[in-house]
């Protein structure tokens, strides 16, 4: 930081602040409640049970899934890619005996209502 301090000067920490600063407020756009996928909204009744909870952000919901496959040991040994699912998994992934982890967001698209 000190070499490139020295060859743009004091504009370069300035912008630097400035993308951090707007960074933040990207997700909230400046009004302080949550928008798109940080955005709690009503879910399944299936998820609602799997969550325990009415409402959750997709964010959220892919965290809590993920840490329950964590908690369970539910990732294949020979393939990290591959989850298999267990009965309570079965019921918020359509019932699939295995499951890529990269198909888990569109999975759970499912359970969550369309914005109108």
């Amino acid at each position: 930081m000190a070499s490139s301090a020295r060859i743009f000067g004091k504009g370069c920490r300035i912008l630097m602040a400035a993308a951090k600063s707007s960074a933040a407020t990207t997700a909230t756009k400046g009004r302080g409640r949550p928008n798109g996928i940080l955005k709690p909204i009503k879910v399944s009744p299936a998820l609602e049970k799997f969550l325990g909870a009415p409402e959750a952000s997709r964010t959220d919901a892919v965290k809590k899934v993920w840490e329950y496959i964590k908690a369970h040991n539910l990732q294949n040994p020979a393939n990290k890619k591959e989850i298999n699912c267990d009965e309570k998994l079965k019921t918020i992934f359509s019932g699939k005996d295995k499951v890529g982890f990269l198909e888990i967001a569109k999975l759970l698209t499912q359970h969550f209502p369309k914005a109108t």
